[in-house]
């Protein structure tokens, strides 16, 4: 398997072999982040398939400097706007509703988590959290919040029990707050 540089270096050649390599390294992991939003193999393939489009079109101009993050940046937004799409006439959307409601406690500000999580500065301060927990913590607060798995994924996954992965969560969360507040990304209330 090529490392991420070759594989940029074929996008920006505009060899189509780029697309092939990049779903070979990369497309389990877009398949993933793309099902556990929409649970649905059609889409979840539509999805990853308009992600390879999207990096196709826009490496050039844009070199991105981590790959991986890249590609799963593209497809949870691309199945996050899909399922908006196809859900924004029902009211079943209680699972990102959820899952960002349980974040919007420590990030939010004037705008909604949406908008402050493309914010550069609350990606820098995220990241550096990040790198302060444990890394079973860490790899539990990625899975739920970036690849949104359910709880009773999580409990599975780290064959914990679910009211231990809330407790653990919940924890996580007040140590973002306190963290973030700490950053001076806002004020205590």
């Amino acid at each position: 398997m090529i490392d991420d540089q070759e594989i940029i270096n074929l996008y920006l050649k505009r060899s189509e072999t780029a697309i092939t390599e990049t779903n070979n390294k990369y497309g389990k992991y877009c398949y993933t982040i793309s099902y556990n939003i929409l649970k649905c193999i059609e889409d979840t393939e539509e999805c990853v398939n308009e992600t390879w489009y999207v990096a196709w079109k826009n490496i050039p101009p844009v070199i991105p400097h981590t790959l991986s993050m890249y590609l799963g940046k593209i497809t949870r937004n691309l199945s996050l706007a899909k399922y908006k799409k196809e859900h924004s006439q029902k009211r079943n959307i209680e699972k990102f509703t959820l899952v960002l409601e349980e974040l919007e406690e420590c990030i939010s500000s004037a705008s909604n988590v949406e908008d402050s999580i493309i914010e550069q500065e609350l990606v820098a301060i995220l990241n550096n959290f990040l790198e302060t927990l444990p890394e079973k913590k860490r790899n539990i607060f990625v899975c739920r919040y970036w690849h949104l798995y359910s709880i009773a994924d999580l409990s599975n996954i780290f064959s914990m029990s679910e009211s231990h992965v809330k407790t653990t969560l919940h924890r996580l969360r007040l140590k973002l707050k306190k963290y973030m507040i700490k950053e001076g990304y806002f004020d205590e209330k």
